[in-house]
């Protein structure tokens, strides 16, 4: 293995560069795909980003967890095909294009030629695929951008098309009218899920309005309220509760007469005293029911001030109150004149339970072209009526009784404007014309109250325009006969996390409309229906070759300016004219919900693949999606073949700025990926991200500091942990021993260390943890593991096992720890090469050249299994054994006791037999060593030390228990010390009926200070079941270790201040600076072997300084233990035994000093290697003119100076 650098100057974002290049140049993940492509499938499902943007974190995130689970998938061994995926068409592109081209109405893409348009939309598709491949391959992501898929490509339009044609085939496709939301700024209608992307706190008008009662004797009027004047002029009926209760009253200062619910008397204005009432409603919301935009909701008054009453002294009542439903049927004279014909079947009371008594007058006002509710209840009461439609089954066109065979009447066009129809204001947006309306209404004497209020309003995500609800006529898929099928395929889907599933998708699935699936614009896969100019001949496309076929022409685009033109010969004969193609296109989710099918151009290519393999495996996408993609997949795989489409989901969250907003490119509140990725690398972003809520479908706040977090608690430890194993592999070498070549695992598992044995089975552990969670796809429960395994490595197996990796053990017991530090770090890498792939790699292209057969990339390895027993004893032990060695440092720091500080005993409290063998066994020099401790008593008797007391933990029970709680919680607090050791040994209790466990109460161990003796004396500290008892009395025959633990420490931190790598051969030398020097030479002879064993080398008297020493550190300390003292840090110096040299040259003085200043030259580590070759001799011929000689180590000279006392 190559040598590396210090963790401060090791590059993250460097190194993934590096590793980039390596990839290309063997080309990684082709050779990937190529040596699983015998393997079995395993089908991942990409959805389609729009290419006019940049890829934002988002995406990132969404990618790292589609990368991670299809790297574990390839290292099982099956063959994971990753194409990217391009989603073309829709509003993304062609707000853009309008933007660019200055397109405001429909008509100016008419004019300007729909060719034109379209290929215009075409040539920025693909803007930024450059840039996305670019950002995307620098985050690790495995995908094939060469073969990717787009949604305007022939193929995959073709199979869109077969995906219709079979549902059409199934009956499931119908034309009629549907109320659905409405962008005027891209005139188009959107889908629910898009409608709730963008709300806003914006003012708008609310208005009551009177509507006369034809042949009331008293002249009385129906009071109806609305937030949306400019549906007024459509008004076709008014909606009460049949069963709420009305009233009939009287101004008394205008005389007027009113209708409205009892219940809501209090929102007519009040005359006396005159005050400006805004009535402004109370919790308006995106969920708002009221006709604010004819919302599908339970309309009425959107909320009134608190605490109205529902007296009002304006006004006095008349007679008796009367239900609901006796005022349905009854007529009033409508507001305006525009739908005059049509009063025959309009302009009367109808009744519906979705009118509310908490809000409004209980008076309705109907525009069934402009609100879902009232679309509906307007055909029940066939106020409007389904006509007889083109296609002649279902539920088709929706008609006005008297219009048998004509659309439905919507007066506002495409551009949200006024038609010719509603003569006073045609032309008018309709947002701006809301004034000039009640304007008009005022000018009636109908408009009995105005004001305005704020309230959240949903906006276009494209335009940033105000939506409208609007009647549309659209092709729609029976989505509501699937219902139960769609319930039924959910449960067979595995979710992460299950509550998005279980909850929010289900009820969304539960509460399914039939689904609109075209949309009246230009750049998308035209609806392949052509019909006849009588409409009772329609043919459905299923292919282009049909169409070639039927038309007798070629086809090579199917976009619209390509095959608009193209019509079809009628069947029953000339004199029938042609089939024309319907003028709609898809909604581009329908496209997105096509993709398993079309992305592999099924039918028609790939059948083979396709049938074995559906559903697909998995797929990955956000929050928003269980409405969108996630809802549209469900749906066409539920309605073509009767399952789902896919087997396994994961589904992340939302990504805000740190401040808790939605990132924004405008105000610039979050760092860009590529800022972060160049200063801290990918692989930090990814696992930062995936050890995050986000991954659990919950919002999260990115902090870049929290991607540093990651480099310097995960990537820092673990690189340390590699490099330590470098360098002391390394040091074998620098010694002159074998190079180092790792033990075979089987033998490793034989060692009787009880440490290697521990850690060998931690990783098993890692790898059985690992598998289990990615088999189960929770991603982010992977890192918080990873970390304490990393922690556990470095501060427990490296840290405690320092002399058998630096060789102070023998070479074999340092080539034993080495070859299972070497194997737990190759483990571990491979454990987590799909989730960091860079990293993983850089630690594996140096660890592999010390293993025969090794694979070219780490991630051709498979993954781990596990192999042999974990020995879960052990590990219990050792995590014991830690929280032992915690107790005993907290202790000190109470008793300001420092580690350096010798103490004479400690006892562990602890009631497992096998767990204190254990400890006062083969973990008790760990123990001893670690807290300076010289003796360590175990003890079972856990009420020698202690007394006990039971705890009920009130955060758990809480919640469970109810009122049941304070009983229980008493009789917790009543238990003996006999009741508490049971329940410990149980592990459960049963108090007041209830079963509790070790969870649910918290046993406390209170520590009884033994007689005589005081808690400066002696003090414990415990935690759960385990007891630490530390003895603090001093005690002089500890003083000599105790000065020699900082001594060492001394002169490590000046070894460290001079930059000294651990495999750096120093001597080491101590001078007293004590009048008194006995005392610190009785403490270097005492302490001798602890010193040597802790430095590496024997401790020198400076006085064995030679003059030709190079010193490279040396540090003054005072008042150490009372003693002060200096250190030195030399090179090592070579010394010569000058009589034997002498006698090799017969006593030639000028011989021997050339030998001498010969071996002087020489570089130390090579001298050094040429007398490990040769067993400690070597041959010195090439001095001119002097004999060849041997020299010997040992008998001529010295490598250091510590080895001349050896």
């Amino acid at each position: 293995m190559e040598e590396v650098c210090e963790g401060k100057d090791f590059s993250f974002p460097h190194q993934e560069e590096k590793i980039l290049e390596h990839w290309n140049s063997i080309k990684a993940f082709e050779t990937q795909l190529a040596r699983t492509k015998d393997c079995p499938e395993y089908i991942f499902y990409d959805g389609p980003p729009f290419a006019t943007g940049l890829p934002h974190y988002g995406h990132i995130l969404a990618g790292t967890i589609k990368d991670i689970v299809t790297r574990y998938q390839s290292m099982l061994g099956y063959h994971v095909t990753r194409r990217f995926g391009w989603d073309c068409h829709g509003l993304p592109v062609e707000n853009e294009i309008d933007r660019h081209l200055g397109i405001k109405r429909r008509d100016d893409v008419l004019k300007l030629g729909i060719d034109k348009y379209n290929e215009a939309c075409r040539s920025i598709v693909t803007r930024y695929v450059g840039e996305w491949e670019q950002v995307i391959t620098r985050t690790g992501r495995w995908i094939d951008f060469k073969n990717d898929y787009k949604t305007m490509d022939l193929k995959f339009m073709e199979s869109v098309w077969w995906v219709f044609a079979q549902l059409f085939d199934k009956g499931l496709v119908y034309k009629g009218f549907k109320v659905m939301p409405y962008s005027t700024g891209c005139k188009t209608p959107l889908s629910n899920f898009e409608a709730g992307q963008n709300y806003k706190d914006v003012p708008d008008p609310e208005i009551m309005v009177a509507f006369p009662i034809v042949g009331d004797p008293e002249k009385a009027y129906f009071v109806a309220w609305t937030t949306t004047p400019w549906t007024l002029p459509s008004n076709l009926a008014l909606c009460v509760n049949a069963n709420f209760t009305y009233v009939k009253v009287r101004n008394r200062y205008t005389g007027k007469i009113f209708v409205v619910a009892e219940s809501r008397l209090s929102s007519l204005p009040s005359e006396k005293p005159k005050t400006k009432v805004v009535n402004g409603p109370a919790g308006d919301s995106k969920k708002s029911s009221s006709k604010t935009k004819g919302s599908s909701g339970k309309k009425g008054q959107e909320g009134e001030s608190a605490g109205a009453t529902e007296n009002n002294e304006s006004f006095e009542k008349l007679g008796e109150t009367f239900s609901g439903a006796s005022l349905v049927g009854m007529k009033y004279e409508p507001l305006f004149n525009y739908f005059i014909e049509f009063s025959d079947v309009a302009f009367r009371v109808i009744a519906d339970n979705y009118v509310t008594s908490d809000s409004g007058t209980g008076i309705v006002h109907c525009a069934p072209a402009f609100g879902e509710d009232d679309y509906r209840v307007c055909i029940e009461n066939q106020v409007i009526s389904k006509g007889n439609g083109p296609l002649g089954s279902g539920h088709t066109i929706a008609l006005p009784l008297d219009m048998a065979g004509e659309n439905l009447i919507v007066a506002v066009d495409d551009d949200g404007c006024f038609t010719g129809k509603i003569t006073d204001f045609s032309g008018s947006y309709v947002k701006d014309a809301d004034k000039d309306i009640i304007e008009a209404i005022k000018v009636k004497g109908r408009l009995v109250k105005s004001g305005s209020f704020t309230h959240s309003y949903p906006f276009c995500w494209r335009s940033d325009t105000p939506l409208i609800y609007r009647a549309v006529p659209s092709w729609f898929v029976r989505v509501e006969t699937l219902k139960e099928k769609l319930l039924e395929n959910n449960k067979q889907t595995y979710w992460v996390p299950d509550y998005v599933k279980e909850k929010r998708f289900h009820n969304w699935l539960e509460n399914a409309r039939d689904w609109a699936v075209s949309r009246s614009r230009f750049w998308g896969t035209p609806l392949p229906v052509w019909i006849s100019e009588d409409g009772e001949e329609v043919i459905v496309m299923d292919s282009a070759d049909k169409l070639e076929k039927l038309a007798g022409v070629e086809v090579f685009d199917l976009h619209r300016h390509n095959i608009d033109h193209i019509t079809i010969p009628s069947s029953r004969g000339p004199e029938f004219g042609v089939l024309r193609r319907v003028e709609d296109v898809f909604d581009c989710w329908f496209e997105s919900g096509s993709m398993p099918y079309a992305y592999i151009h099924y039918p028609f290519e790939n059948a083979e693949l396709f049938e074995k393999n559906f559903p697909g495996h998995f797929v990955a996408e956000g929050l928003d999606q269980t409405r969108g993609w996630f809802y549209t997949l469900m749906v066409l795989s539920t309605a073509l073949f009767g399952k789902p489409a896919f087997r396994n989901l994961i589904c992340n969250g939302l990504v805000l700025a740190e401040d808790g907003k939605k990132m924004s490119k405008k105000l610039k509140n979050y760092p860009s990926p590529v800022e972060v990725i160049n200063d801290y690398g990918a692989d930090a972003l990814r696992l930062y991200l995936i050890n995050s809520p986000v991954v659990r479908a919950e919002t999260l706040r990115f902090k870049k500091e929290g991607v540093y977090g990651v480099v310097k608690d995960v990537f820092l430890p673990w690189y340390n942990a590699y490099r330590f194993l470098v360098q002391n592999a390394k040091r074998l070498e620098i010694e002159g021993g074998a190079p180092f070549t790792p033990i075979d695992l089987a033998t490793l598992q034989k060692s009787s260390n009880v440490l290697d044995q521990w850690i060998n089975s931690a990783t098993q552990s890692l790898v059985h943890f690992v598998r289990q969670e990615m088999d189960g796809y929770r991603l982010y429960t992977v890192v918080p593991y990873l970390l304490k395994f990393l922690d556990n490595l470095t501060n427990i197996y490296v840290r405690f096992n320092r002399k058998r990796l630096k060789g102070r053990t023998g070479e074999d017991d340092c080539r034993t720890a080495l070859s299972t530090l070497y194997n737990v770090l190759l483990t571990s890498c491979k454990v987590m090469a799909p989730f960091t792939p860079f990293f993983t790699e850089v630690l594996y292209q140096n660890m592999r050249k010390v293993c025969d057969g090794s694979e070219e990339s780490i991630h051709f390895c498979s993954f781990p299994q596990e192999e042999g027993e974990r020995d879960e004893r052990i590990e219990q032990s050792v995590a014991r054994m830690m929280t032992i060695i915690d107790l005993a440092r907290n202790i000190r720091e109470r008793h300001n006791k420092p580690l350096k500080s010798p103490l004479r005993e400690m006892i562990v409290v602890h009631p497992d037999a096998d767990f204190l063998d254990d400890i006062a066994g083969k973990l008790r020099e760990y123990v001893l060593e670690e807290l300076n401790v010289r003796l360590l008593a175990p003890c079972n008797d856990t009420l020698k030390y202690a007394s006990l007391c039971a705890e009920p933990d009130f955060s758990v029970l809480g919640k469970r228990l109810g009122r049941s709680i304070k009983d229980v919680a008493s009789k917790i607090k009543e238990m003996s010390q006999e009741d508490i050791l049971a329940f410990e040994r149980a592990g459960e209790v049963t108090i007041a009926t209830h079963c509790l466990r070790q969870t649910d109460i918290k046993v406390v161990r209170k520590f009884k200070c033994p007689d005589g003796m005081t808690e400066k004396e002696i003090d414990a500290a415990g935690d759960g079941d385990v007891l630490v008892i530390l003895d603090l009395r001093p005690d002089e025959s500890l003083f000599e270790s105790g000065v020699a633990r900082e001594v060492v420490n001394r002169i490590q931190k000046l070894r460290k201040k001079v930059a000294l790598e651990p495999t750096d051969v120093v001597e080491v030398y101590f001078e007293s600076l004590d009048k008194d020097k006995s005392v610190s030479q009785q403490v270097l002879n005492s302490q001798e072997h602890y010193i040597r064993d802790a430095i590496g080398s024997p401790l020198l008297p400076s006085t064995l300084m030679p003059p030709q020493a190079v010193i490279i550190g040396e540090e003054n300390f005072q008042g150490i233990s009372n003693l002060s003292f200096k250190i030195y840090l030399a090179r090592p110096a070579l010394m010569f035994n000058s009589d034997a040299i002498l006698a090799l040259y017969s006593g030639n003085t000028k011989f021997m000093q050339g030998l001498q200043i010969y071996l002087q030259s020489r570089d130390y580590s090579n001298l050094k290697s040429d007398f490990q070759l040769g067993k400690g001799k070597i041959t010195v011929s090439c001095i001119e003119n002097q004999p060849a000689v041997n020299v010997a180590l040992g008998e001529h000279m010295f490598l250091t100076v510590g080895d001349t006392i050896i």
